[in-house]
């Protein structure tokens, strides 16, 4: 038996999330059908992030086991060969048996993009969130700065969150401009159900001028979700990329920039 680590992208656009649901399309599904044709046996997925229903990953990670060998390249083209045009597979790794996708993964990163200007994009619709109220990235960037830390986050999860505990880390979240482009990302050593599309819904409230970037701290402070933010699109929502342990030297996302903005020219902190 060998356990194989793979590295997928997708558009989120058209499927109920990552994980299999019975009566909708979802990632997972789609993939695990691909693999299973390439192995010739069933194959059974487990992923580092289940994004949900519109959420794309620029940098998934998921593992599985098999009996079949294959070399890496067939692994990769023959499930790309098989899946759709918005699923693709970007590397794929043998891992020990002890590598767990999402027990194994140190952090997280979610990018959240955001489209600021009066009018929409064709060519990025569904891929980011459209703003044309003028935003004021500087605001954003000093709320973020106090979400920054470990924190109860109970004000930013779904009320369906199945977390046993609101406790999580953020290591890093911050904002920065590239002309139209506004970018928040967070990194954590784990998130909650919709949390980033909560904190995203925040800043872009603070952005507007709605509030000033003081009340982060008080929604924060104030554990309730009813007292919070809409929550923001899940078009503008990627995860990004999911960093392991050196010794398992699995690749990071492709070098190569998707059709949306991804560098950091211009980041801005606190």
């Amino acid at each position: 038996m060998r356990r194989i680590a793979l590295g997928f992208e997708y558009l989120g656009t058209s499927y109920v999330g990552w994980q299999t649901q019975p009566t909708r399309p979802s990632v997972q599904a789609l993939a695990e059908a691909a693999l299973s044709a390439v192995a010739a046996e069933p194959v059974s997925l487990v992923c580092a992030g289940r994004t949900d229903a519109g959420v794309h990953a620029w940098g998934q990670v998921a593992h599985f086991d098999t009996h079949a060998e294959r070399t890496m390249r067939a692994w990769m083209l023959g499930a790309n060969a098989q899946l759709p045009k918005d699923i693709s597979v970007s590397w794929a790794r043998p891992v020990p048996a002890h590598f767990h996708a999402r027990y194994s993964a140190e952090a997280r990163i979610y990018r959240y993009l955001i489209l600021n200007r009066q009018t929409r994009s064709a060519l990025c619709a569904r891929r980011v969130t459209w703003v044309h109220r003028p935003l004021d990235e500087r605001a954003m960037a000093r709320a973020a700065a106090l979400l920054e830390g470990e924190h109860d986050f109970s004000a930013f999860r779904a009320a369906g969150c199945q977390a046993k505990s609101p406790i999580r880390r953020m290591a890093r979240l911050v904002v920065w401009r590239e002309g139209d482009w506004i970018t928040i990302e967070a990194t954590a050593n784990a998130f909650l159900h919709h949390m980033v599309r909560n904190i995203a819904g925040l800043l872009i409230v603070i952005g507007k001028g709605e509030a000033p970037p003081q009340w982060a701290a008080q929604v924060l402070a104030g554990r309730d979700r009813r007292h919070a933010a809409p929550t923001a699109p899940a078009d503008g929502l990627y995860l990004w990329a999911v960093r392991y342990p050196e010794a398992f030297a699995l690749p990071g996302p492709s070098p190569n920039a998707p059709p949306v903005p991804g560098g950091q020219s211009d980041i801005i902190a606190g």
